[in-house]
């Protein structure tokens, strides 16, 4: 089984979880995911894996608490085991010498981008980072992000932290000081379509992963179809990564917004079910 070895809260939301999954570890390059399950009933999720340790034997998952299935997973603790772990999943990302590269994350799309900005590290690139939120208790892993990338930019909506301003501000101000030989952008679907049209603007090659819009995580599902230069893709298992210029955001939006309410009701339905036991 899986066992929960540490839990830590970045905020009230969203909580990192290092988990005993020896042969993940070893498998696991960056832009891998695993499929998550709690209880014999439970939803099974995709989440993508933020960090891995062989020698110890764990992975890393930061989790968001949008729903009842990422409560679930939340609300263990250290010792408790998780019913399904499976992956690594995904293709992994692609990583070469390309020179300077922009990488930016917004909100716990940190958490994905962190073992690509060290990979890209590692193979010999200058990398900028920048790290976007609302507000300065929305920021995370910082520390680990200065640690691989040549320059730190924060960025925070209401001016709490680093500089006042949205991603594309960071992003328009590096590439116009610097020439940026590719992009890697993670966030929620809106901050990379924005993010992207900044990018071409400035006519710089950019990575996108949609790992946010995954359900199933194997591809039976249908959830995460998506149309990348016109032809229809599965995020799940032809990415999750992919051209960021040639991404349909509108239509990914769309989609996403098609299971909120749902959500939000199956929720609200939990919370209840919780408050009177």
């Amino acid at each position: 089984m899986n066992r929960i070895i540490e839990k830590e809260f970045f905020s009230e939301n969203v909580v990192r979880l290092e988990i005993e999954a020896p042969r993940i570890a070893k498998a696991r390059r960056a832009g891998h995911f695993v499929i998550v399950k709690v209880g014999d009933t439970g939803e099974r999720i995709p989440l993508t894996i933020a960090a891995a340790d062989p020698v110890k034997g764990t992975i890393t998952l930061v989790i968001q608490r949008v729903g009842v299935s990422s409560r679930r997973i939340t609300e263990l603790e250290v010792g408790d085991e998780l019913t399904d772990l499976v992956g690594p999943l995904g293709e992994a990302t692609h990583i070469e010498k390309v020179g300077t590269v922009l990488a930016c994350g917004g909100g716990v799309g940190v958490a994905p981008l962190l073992p690509i900005v060290e990979a890209l590290k590692k193979a010999g690139n200058r990398v900028v980072t920048i790290l976007a939120a609302r507000n300065k208790d929305l920021i995370i892993l910082e520390e680990q992000m200065a640690k691989y990338s040549d320059e730190l930019i924060i960025m925070t909506d209401d001016g709490s932290y680093g500089k006042k301003g949205l991603v594309t501000d960071g992003m328009k101000e590096v590439m116009e000081r610097e020439k940026v030989d590719q992009s890697v952008i993670i966030g929620p679907a809106i901050m990379m379509k924005f993010a992207a049209l900044t990018t071409k603007a400035y006519d710089v090659p950019t990575v996108a992963s949609l790992n946010t819009i995954m359900v199933d995580g194997t591809g039976m599902c249908g959830a995460c179809r998506i149309t990348v230069g016109g032809k229809t893709k599965f995020v799940c298992v032809d990415g999750p990564e992919f051209d960021a210029h040639q991404v349909d955001f509108d239509e990914m939006l769309l989609r996403l917004n098609g299971y909120k309410e749902i959500e939000k009701s199956a929720e609200n339905e939990y919370l209840k079910t919780k408050e009177n036991k």
